[in-house]
């Protein structure tokens, strides 16, 4: 096998982390895992279509014995013992880079995943900021002179790096003409440029692994991880891994999927935007009953959703595992202080609902939010750095309460077809341009928001449904007129450049995969073949 570079376009200091050494290490990455990485994908689809036919999940028979038995994954580290509160957010940028280490949150989830679109600039600008961090020497200064340096007064935030899901291919390596997976190069080039120094700093190469859909997923991982401590001589446990529980599946492979990654595991989080993303695609064309009303109006409080996030507590503390929850995606806007404030009320009584449940910490998108959700734990925790020993023996899930979908109560509007087909183009256009943290009405977007949204639209049209405020029926005919009415809203508002750059493919792009009979499985596959 023959590993090759095929860049566009250079990306400066890429040689210091593209080095022979690394290089090596991302072939074997994939001549030892990437077939199986393969193998699981195509077990992905066979799966959804037979839950289609059957508009069924339950959890597995074959693992009854790891659900029942007795057994915990292995004790945090110190570093990541109190989790409280976790910035998320790109790590490319480094001016975005270091206000999320000097943010004053516990964690930093260092996205480069969802948050952040793949480009080569991004991929590689990502690893020289983590690697960089993590030797203390990462700073920037503005074009107006504005330095950007590392917090000394105060602990920086501890890194939790997210790759990419298992899905994406990466087209900048290719190994004999093929594409390397995206997920091992993004850990592989982590994990070799900053294990060892991580370690020196008492900490080591924490991660966040996002979008699976079975424990075989998580075995696969956990086979990585064993290579690569053993192919950099590092112990055994060193790599710990927060898994995403946001597709449908995981929901019911929670205890299987712990039990696999057990000896470095650290915890579940909450994903519960892509959560509702996954049950659109799960359940798209398995009839009305799983058709969600307007996405603004599916809160957490729903019971199908409480279903989900007790059961995720209920199970991480079982396991000695950290149960993590979901994301206050609100950025302040400092033109508008009553709506901020009221956002920020919101987050207050989310994250308070949170921490009563058992959750041991919590995501904010933006720094100003650290200060809230520090107080909401902090309220709640006192001196304990989590609450492992709330073992929440009163939740009992059964697998009708988490597929009851129409406990979410509320309608699908015109409104609501308006707000989906607008965000996704807005989004989308965005993303292209190779940003994938966006700000869209004072909230903090990334991939999980267009893919919901984009999914609506297609399910709401594979079963006309009838928009409550005007009584019209989805039809190709009307998504196609209102997203031409949306999309030119947008015109008006990003100006021609940047319309005809990216806008224009961003919609054209959305209409495709809304109005074919097809579904497309992510958004972000075709939207990479528009990347520069």
């Amino acid at each position: 096998m023959a590993l090759t570079v095929s860049a566009h376009r250079p990306v400066d200091r890429a040689g210091e982390i593209l080095t022979p050494e690394a290089l090596a290490f991302i072939e074997e990455l994939h001549q030892r895992f990437a077939a199986t990485r393969g193998e699981l994908l195509k077990a992905r689809a066979a799966k959804r279509e037979d839950v289609a036919r059957t508009g069924r999940l339950d959890f597995l028979p074959e693992t009854r014995d790891i659900r029942d038995g007795d057994w915990s994954v292995a004790a945090a580290p110190a570093a990541l013992q109190d989790r409280r509160v976790e910035m998320t957010g790109p790590a490319a940028p480094a001016k975005m880079a270091i206000n999320a280490l000097n943010s004053g949150a516990k964690v930093w989830l260092a996205d480069l995943e969802d948050a952040s679109t793949p480009t080569w600039a991004n991929v590689i600008e990502s690893i020289l900021n983590l690697r960089d961090a993590a030797a203390g020497t990462l700073a920037y200064t503005s074009p107006e002179g504005k330095e950007y340096r590392l917090r000394t007064d105060a602990p920086l935030a501890v890194v939790v790096a997210r790759p990419r899901g298992w899905h994406l291919g990466e087209r900048h390596l290719l190994v004999d003409g093929e594409r390397t997976v995206g997920a091992l190069v993004d850990f592989g080039l982590h994990f070799f440029h900053t294990a060892r120094q991580l370690l020196e700093n008492g900490q080591g190469p924490y991660y966040y692994l996002p979008k699976m859909e079975s424990h075989l997923e998580a075995r696969l991982w956990n086979q990585v991880f064993v290579f690569a401590q053993d192919y950099l001589g590092i112990p055994q446990g060193t790599i710990r891994a927060t898994v995403l529980i946001e597709t449908i599946p995981a929901a019911f492979e929670m205890d299987e999927i712990l039990y696999e990654l057990r000896d470095h595991a650290s915890g579940l989080n909450a994903g519960r935007w892509d959560y509702l993303f996954s049950i659109i695609k799960y359940f798209r064309d398995a009839g009305p009953r799983f058709v969600l009303p307007d996405r603004a109006t599916v809160a957490m409080t729903a019971p199908f959703m409480r279903a989900y996030t007790e059961l995720l507590v209920k199970t991480c503390h079982h396991r000695g595992a950290f149960a993590m929850g979901g994301m206050a995606a609100v950025i302040p806007n400092r033109r508008e202080p009553d709506v901020t404030a009221q956002a920020f009320e919101k987050v207050r009584a989310d994250k308070t609902r949170e921490a009563n449940d058992g959750f041991d910490g919590s995501w904010v998108a933006h720094p100003d939010l650290v200060p809230v959700c520090r107080d909401v734990f902090g309220a709640v925790l006192g001196e304990r750095p989590n609450q492992l020993d709330r073992q929440r023996p009163d939740v009992s899930v059964t697998p009708d309460q988490l597929l009851d979908i129409a406990s979410a109560n509320g309608t699908v509007t015109e409104a609501g077809l308006r707000l989906n087909l607008y965000v996704a183009v807005a989004y989308t256009a965005v993303w292209i341009s190779g940003n994938g943290a966006v700000a869209i009405h004072n909230l903090m977007e990334d991939a999980a928001t267009a893919e919901i949204s984009r999914s609506q639209v297609w399910q709401q049209i594979r079963n006309q449904v009838v928009l409550a405020d005007t009584g019209r029926t989805v039809t190709r005919e009307l998504v196609a007129g209102i997203l031409a009415e949306e999309t030119e809203k947008l015109r008006g508002e990003v100006g021609e450049d940047a319309f005809a750059k990216h806008y224009q493919p961003a919609s054209k792009l959305i209409g495709d995969i809304c109005l074919s009979e097809e579904y497309t499985d992510f958004l972000t596959t075709p939207a990479y073949e528009l990347v520069d």
